[in-house]
């Protein structure tokens, strides 16, 4: 009987000690892997007149648009949330006032339901105008709130036809946001303005434009783009240089985005330890037409303005972006540097300017400014450091001192042959 509580007793106390450690292992693990947040995206499909068009595989670019539609929505991975979005879906009439805020969401982003998507869109008919820029408003709208991925893909066969309200300058406004989000666009004409607006409206928001003229390079592509925004990305961080050091804001390492006007100069703080080194680089995105000739500058500078290290590139003629970078790897701190052996080493505030050279024709905006994304990495530094950063000197520094150097050695031996010929002249 004894042996039988003893027994009873201990196989209770070691279900209670199961228990309380899976009470308390079961949160620590759930807190270990939080859910991610699921990406977002939105289909803004041109639903306008000319997409009664008959010039896609022998059927209409409506028709064309649904069927892809249908393969897509089968092919969308279950993490992804996805909505769409119409324009020039439901007013046929003349009034351009009317026919400019003919956009509506067609079924909102959240988990899909895939035979209800594929009814709505069944129903649409080939109807209006054709409001882009009020359509990417809307699309950014309906995308807002929480810290996922988004992405908007506009499927259209033609250009706005709602100025002054240009894509372009709404592009330039949603990603001025700082919301992350990217919009690809797909073009089923192959006409030279038309590819222009379109392309001009993915590279405000670093995206992408593609022509398509066959219902399987449509289905193909978006599904290409869906699938993407599924992908694991590292999201930036939206920041505001100052127009000064001490007004800057501090970065730790990571990806930043910005907003730089032409011409302008911004400015970021980061700190770095003895025995550590300092990579940052940074692209700016030409995503307007701007004058031939242009450059970014990216300095690494101390807190009292002297010149550390800086790196720079230049451009002639239209290109997507303009990058550079520079390395500043700061040496380990003497022993003799400090009185107390445990004391930490104290950080060295480096500021960071940005500046560009670009230029633009009076007819272009300049505002929001152009996209920058700024990558800032600090790592240990390597035992030997070579650059001439280690020294606290920028490169400049470096051929002025090979140009004293060589100063100084021919005065020397022009000095000396001056002086051995008049020696030579007075003994003859």
């Amino acid at each position: 009987m004894i042996i039988r509580r003893r027994l009873t007793v201990g196989v209770g106390i070691l279900l209670a000690t199961l228990t309380a450690g899976l009470g308390t292992a079961l949160p620590a693990a759930a807190d270990e892997a939080p859910t991610k947040a699921s990406p977002k995206v939105e289909l803004v499909l041109d639903v306008s007149g000319s997409m009664r068009t008959r010039d896609i595989d022998g059927q209409s670019r409506m028709t064309a648009a649904k069927q892809a539609f249908n393969e897509v929505l089968d092919a969308v991975p279950e993490q992804v949330q996805l909505g769409i979005r119409t324009l020039g879906a439901d007013y046929p009439g003349d009034d351009r006032k009317v026919g400019c805020k003919d956009t509506k969401q067609l079924y909102p982003v959240g988990p899909l339901d895939r035979t209800e998507a594929k009814t709505a869109v069944a129903t649409l008919a080939p109807t209006g105008w054709t409001p882009i820029g009020p359509a990417l408003l809307g699309a950014a709208d309906d995308l807002e709130g929480g810290e996922s991925t988004r992405r908007i893909v506009l499927i259209s066969d033609g250009e706005d036809t709602c100025g002054p309200l240009d894509p372009c300058e709404v592009a330039r406004d949603i990603a001025a946001r700082g919301i992350h989000l990217v919009i690809d666009t797909l073009g089923l004409v192959p006409n030279a303005k038309i590819r222009q607006q379109l392309t001009c409206i993915a590279e405000a928001t670093g995206g992408t434009y593609t022509a398509v003229q066959h219902t399987d390079e449509l289905s193909d592509r978006v599904t290409q783009l869906v699938d993407r925004a599924a992908e694991p990305v590292v999201t930036p961080v939206a920041t505001e240089g100052a127009a000064s050091c001490s007004a800057a804001p501090q970065l730790k390492a990571g990806l930043y985005t910005d907003r730089e006007k032409l011409g302008e100069h911004r400015w970021y703080r980061v700190d770095v330890l003895p025995g550590q080194e300092l990579r940052a680089s940074v692209s700016v995105s030409a995503d307007r037409a701007v004058n031939n000739d242009y450059g970014v500058l990216l300095r690494a500078v101390t807190v009292h303005g002297r010149e550390i290290v800086r790196g720079s590139e230049s451009g002639t003629g239209r290109t997507d972006a303009i990058s550079s970078g520079l390395r500043y790897p700061k040496p380990e701190q003497d022993d003799t540097d400090s009185t107390d052996s445990e004391d930490k080493p104290a950080a060295e505030t480096v500021c960071l300017q940005l500046s560009n050279s670009f230029s633009a024709p009076a007819s272009v905006k300049t505002s929001p400014g152009m996209p920058v994304e700024l990558t800032v990495d600090v790592v240990d530094a390597p035992d030997d450091a070579a650059d001439a950063a280690a020294f606290g000197l920028g490169r400049g520094w470096w051929l002025l001192g090979v140009l004293v150097l060589t100063g100084l050695i021919a005065g020397l031996l022009v000095g000396w042959i001056s002086r051995w010929r008049i020696a030579v002249w007075r003994t003859n």
